[in-house]
């Protein structure tokens, strides 16, 4: 039959840094093969395409959250082909969406018929400068955390030190004995999430209680709620290149509501054959400049993801971006995109 292959929930809110974890332990995994499955919120998997090329076994849920789906028999399906013993997968990452319910993933992945696949816990990605401000907004974050087997503060250098330890110490007296790790760019060793070929190294992860799993919510019932109840996305694609500065006042200066927004993009100036990676969250802005894949298309994606945000209006302010003049812009226009440029 072969090893039993656990199954990672990597869960956080938006923009807490699960796509830049999932991205550090393909590139530092020390051998192991780790498939992933990606559930996005939005008409473009935006988080398939940043870590497409990396992944050894890939398969992606688009078009909503896999906790709302009403045939789970899909994400049966998706596990057992990244469990088939040619995949050779010794550990499967599923990056929940950040509007996702845990719990709800949980019960999935213990309910999968298939003997190959085990929970292998649940790590929570939590965003240091952001997680306050959120977190009151939406309480029932700090009920997740209470689910997770591994905590991770992401972003740790955004804070000071002292702050740092506020937030850790808080979320301590919450979550008790869950171990909380802070970390920057989400690098962190893999052995903490799985075995990464020390079959002597114990495992973080524990199972959860079957009281916390079996609390069920009547999907039904209007009082149940999801985080993403209260949020809408919006996809923009567009063959033409953008202009710069025009992109550059749409997230210095984002739509009413907008929280998180990501993708990738390509610019319409001379010289300028790269792509930049687009990552808002709140008001903290970052443009990283990468190669286009071989055989990929130079088209420009974005996700906008947002609360009581006027989609119409934003879509027009993204079209506006687009560059409709006949000779390509002068690379100082890129002045702007260099201000949040990480190397």
């Amino acid at each position: 039959m072969g090893a039993v292959i656990p199954v990672v929930i990597v869960a956080g809110f938006l923009g807490s840094g699960k796509t830049t974890l999932l991205n550090y332990l393909l590139r530092n995994n020390r051998g192991t093969r780790i498939g992933v499955v990606v559930n996005d919120f939005g008409a473009v998997n935006i988080d398939a395409m940043l870590v497409a090329g990396q992944v050894d076994a890939m398969v992606s849920l688009g078009n909503g959250c896999v906790c709302c789906a009403v045939d789970v028999s899909e994400l049966d399906d998706l596990f057992a082909r990244l469990a088939q013993p040619r995949s050779a997968v010794d550990v499967i990452v599923v990056e929940a969406s950040g509007l996702a319910e845990p719990r709800n993933l949980i019960r999935m992945v213990i309910a999968n018929p298939n003997p190959r696949i085990a929970y292998g816990g649940l790590v929570e990605v939590v965003d240091a400068e952001q997680f306050t401000t959120t977190s009151a907004r939406h309480p029932e974050l700090m009920t997740h955390l209470r689910m997770a087997d591994l905590v991770l503060v992401n972003k740790a250098d955004r804070i000071e030190a002292q702050a740092l330890a506020g937030l850790r110490a808080e979320l301590a007296d919450w979550i008790g004995q869950v171990p909380i790790y802070a970390t920057t760019h989400g690098r962190i060793d893999p052995g903490l999430l799985f075995d990464d070929r020390a079959p002597d190294r114990p495992s973080v992860a524990e199972q959860l209680s079957f009281d916390l799993l079996l609390d069920h919510h009547d999907h039904d019932d209007p009082d149940h709620r999801h985080l993403h109840d209260d949020y809408v996305s919006l996809a923009f694609t567009s063959e033409r290149a953008l202009n710069p500065r025009a992109l550059v006042d749409f997230l210095e200066d984002p739509p009413s509501g907008l929280f998180r927004a990501k993708g990738c993009v390509a610019f319409a100036v001379a010289g300028e054959r790269r792509k930049f990676v687009v990552h808002l969250v709140g008001r903290h802005v970052v443009l990283t400049p990468a190669n286009w894949a071989r055989g990929e298309r130079r088209v420009s994606n974005l996700v906008l993801i947002g609360a009581g945000l006027d989609t119409e209006a934003a879509s027009k302010r993204l079209h506006d971006t687009i560059f409709d003049g006949e000779t390509l812009l002068d690379e100082g226009e890129m002045l702007s995109v260099w201000r949040y440029a990480t190397p």
